[in-house]
């Protein structure tokens, strides 16, 4: 019998378990309350790194992320997603700082990431300020355009044969033994499903609440600068090494850490905030100009361009900077695959690959469930004592 699975969420990491599982046999229908891609994905920069990850879950997961991003990309074609491996360099604002980043790459490199020590930053970056005692070299780390990839990832399920149904889910449909045996919709429609996968983003702990499986899923806000379009200035993403602690950080202020690269299309991009504001969408001025002047300490020549404009969106953050993938023994049916912070993008191929061998009940290649036990929900349940089940 097919497996009938509904997807709930059409960003890039509900379109990429959309592709895996209906490649792999499964009758998929995917909803969304609104357009493609319009949510979280549209507010990312797109990358597809590894150089951020500690070794562990995440880092495992963002190798197979990796490999199956070049798979896609000769699927698809790489300007449908347009998938650009730039590589990427991190840089030490002094020589302490640059010892913790070389040993943090050294344990990255113990996991298999590869990683090139670099003294003479400015061979590989010649706009960066002159004074950067060193930094490391990721060839691994790439970008993709994320609302393209979404799309094109969903059009590529259509094509095998899945739906798209607009509509908000109200709800989960369950059988007298508490199975999954549909969503409902705000509209009143039904849509049968066998599984549920809550691939809702930031929210994805509302989405999860409705099915009867609630996730701490918590918006992170942060914030992204657009310069006007240049000649080729900026080679890899290039990142201060603060940014990889305040990506780990749990606190609520505001963090801001230096994030610069370009696009195929000739702009820069320019971040990274973050800040626990709940969903205030308000545009902070300050925030702006705190992201312009440490690109512009990075890279001098930005103090003479033009900035076109900045946006800002909302990352889905859980409290242990680790997503959510996986069955709820709660409601049987559901499975989640939300709370990716800032890497949903980069880790979208392998949530999907990792979410349909979930479904299928075996390891799917590189995505053995077993190998990926710190992901599953299982780890925010209590007992009703309070201890972790």
């Amino acid at each position: 019998m097919t497996l009938k699975v509904v997807v709930v969420g059409a960003g890039v990491v509900g379109a990429a378990c959309a592709f895996h599982a209906v490649s792999a046999g499964m009758d998929v229908t995917v909803t969304d309350r609104g357009p493609v891609g319009a949510g979280t994905t549209s507010r990312g920069e797109g990358n597809v790194l590894l150089s951020d990850k500690a070794p562990g879950p995440e880092l495992a997961l963002a190798h197979l992320s990796r490999t199956l991003w070049d798979e896609t990309g000769r699927e698809l074609g790489p300007d449908s997603l347009e998938l650009e491996a730039k590589g990427g360099l991190v840089v030490a604002s002094g020589v302490e700082n640059l010892a913790a980043l070389q040993e943090f790459a050294a344990r990255q490199e113990a996991a298999g990431v590869r990683v090139e020590q670099v003294d003479r930053v400015r061979d590989l970056e010649p706009h960066l300020a002159p004074g950067i005692p060193g930094g490391v070299h990721y060839p691994q780390d790439a970008q993709v355009q994320p609302v393209l990839a979404a799309a094109a990832l969903l059009r590529a399920a259509v094509r095998r044969g899945a739906r798209f149904h607009p509509g908000e889910v109200a709800g989960a449909v369950t059988g007298r033994d508490g199975r999954v045996t549909g969503v409902r919709t705000a509209a009143g429609d039904v849509l049968p499903a066998d599984a549920v996968v809550n691939a809702a983003g930031t929210w994805g702990g509302e989405v999860g609440r409705r099915l009867g499986a609630p996730v701490e899923v918590l918006p992170r806000r942060g914030f992204v600068l657009v310069t006007e379009p240049l000649p080729p200035m900026v080679r890899h993403k290039v990142y201060s090494a603060d940014y990889v602690a305040n990506v780990a950080s749990s606190d609520a202020g505001l963090e801001t850490s230096c994030v610069v690269e370009g696009t195929r299309g000739g702009t820069i991009l320019i971040g990274a905030s973050r800040e626990r504001v709940g969903f205030d969408t308000t545009m902070n001025t300050a925030v702006v100009a705190r992201l312009a002047a440490q690109a512009c300490r990075l890279f001098p020549f930005l103090r003479g361009v033009h900035l076109m404009r900045a946006y800002r969106g909302f990352r889905p953050y859980c409290p242990d900077h680790l997503p959510v993938v996986g069955p709820d023994p709660r409601v049987p049916g559901v499975v989640h695959a939300c709370g990716h912070e800032g890497a949903g993008i980069g880790l979208a191929p392998a949530t999907g690959a990792l979410v349909t061998a979930h479904l299928l009940g075996r390891p799917w290649r590189g995505a053995d469930p077993a190998a990926h036990t710190a992901l599953l929900p299982d780890r925010f349940l209590t007992t009703p004592g309070g201890a972790p089940q």
